[in-house]
């Protein structure tokens, strides 16, 4: 078996990025053909959810993940179990805002939709980018 080096662990954790942000894309494209109207209202005036909105808020969410663990993993033998806890509250806090936004049902559930394919992507992905820690860290 071959050493993980940084540059392969790099390019796995751009791979998951690239593919947590497509997955919401590839959503969005989908419900959109389909007539989902993404107009919403929380707080402020209604915003509309575009394919642009979409791209920047999956990359920068993978990459504020990819930026967590890559500091985790400088600062604790334990970074994969704190990161995938930490990754999973921020995907759970994420959809608390969902069911009281003013948005028909479909476009809800459809950003559910999004927030859940970007973090069912990006935290297997991630983690498994981790390298095993001191403990032995293997779910």
């Amino acid at each position: 078996m071959r050493p993980v080096t940084s540059s392969a662990v790099g390019r796995r954790r751009a791979l998951t990025v690239a593919g947590a942000t497509a997955a919401a894309v590839l959503l969005w494209i989908v419900a959109a053909a389909t007539g989902v109207d993404f107009e919403v209202a929380a707080v402020g005036p209604p915003m509309t959810v575009s394919l642009p909105l979409v791209v920047a808020a999956a990359l920068f969410a993978s990459l504020a993940g990819w930026g967590a663990l890559a500091l985790l993993e400088r600062r604790t033998s334990r970074a994969r179990q704190i990161w995938t806890a930490l990754a999973v509250a921020v995907l759970l806090i994420s959809l608390v805002p969902l069911p009281t936004a003013e948005a028909p049902t479909a476009t809800r559930v459809c950003l559910a939709l999004m927030h859940i394919s970007v973090g069912a992507v990006l935290i297997p992905g991630l983690r498994a980018s981790a390298g095993p820690t001191a403990s032995g860290d293997r779910l």
